[in-house]
């Protein structure tokens, strides 16, 4: 079992899906919690009573990531709580599926604060104290569109391939100030998310959602769906000291879906 004991994590998005599971699993793992949720509180309540099972402190603070006031007074909050934040988990969510035509720049401005700006204000609030205390873990949420795009995604294909720049570029940055910064690309995940996105893409192309997720599966050499607990794993790992030597990598976790070698 991998040991987070005496770390202080802020894990964002965290009420439901992958983000809950990153919750639960690092409070597992001995970690103090604090995670945003934004309209799910019932969700955001339930996780947090089901993850302080564990004997740690968790907390569900309500915040929208896509506006930087939020971030500040999540990070302020977290602190005030924890005494700091060791770990970062950055989990917003993603934008709404459609074609380029289809999306104005409203779209694209909204898109833009949730997807990027979100994990770039958060970045900036929380690495002064990282790099001040000789460690620190950021971890990104991204997706497996950042190296194999997919069709009707174009704000996630788009705004991934951002965050994915910015943190390769951040962890050059911090890497000798003992802070690693790295990405997980989570794939078909059985997520309300997913379930999303196949209800877009069966109206999109008149088709019935099963007709959606039995394609989804027959694409995915392990013939199913993830659960978000196989990507929490991989979370809880890279937060960890045994990820000391890991800094800059975006790693899928998606059943073997993307085609490319790297």
């Amino acid at each position: 079992m991998i040991s987070l004991a005496g770390k202080a994590a802020l894990i964002t998005g965290g009420s439901r899906g992958i983000g809950a599971a990153a919750v639960k699993l690092f409070a597992q793992a001995g970690a103090d919690v604090v995670f945003n949720y934004n309209k799910a509180k019932d969700a955001a309540a339930l996780v947090e009573s089901e993850a302080q099972k564990h004997g740690t402190r968790v907390e569900a603070f309500k915040a929208d990531v896509s506006k930087h006031a939020d971030n500040k007074k999540l990070v302020e909050h977290t602190i005030e709580r924890l005494g700091r934040i060791d770990i970062l988990v950055t989990n917003a969510g993603g934008p709404p599926s459609g074609l380029f035509e289809s999306l104005g720049p409203e779209k694209w401005d909204d898109a833009v604060r949730l997807t990027l700006m979100s994990t770039i204000n958060l970045c900036r609030e929380i690495l002064p104290g990282m790099r001040q205390r000789k460690w620190g873990r950021i971890i990104n949420v991204t997706s497996i569109t950042v190296k194999q795009p997919v069709e009707g995604l174009m704000l996630s294909n788009s705004l991934r391939a951002g965050v994915t720049g910015f943190a390769r570029t951040l962890a050059n940055e911090v890497a000798r100030d003992g802070v690693t910064v790295n990405n997980i690309l989570p794939g078909y995940t059985r997520t309300q998310r997913v379930e999303e996105l196949a209800k877009a893409t069966a109206e999109r192309e008149g088709i019935s959602i099963d007709d959606v997720m039995n394609r989804q599966k027959a694409a995915i050499p392990m013939g199913r769906l993830g659960e978000p607990k196989e990507f929490a794993a991989l979370a809880a790992f890279l937060a960890s000291d045994r990820a000391s030597y890991i800094t800059g990598t975006s790693i899928q976790v998606d059943g073997g879906w993307i085609k490319s070698l790297l």
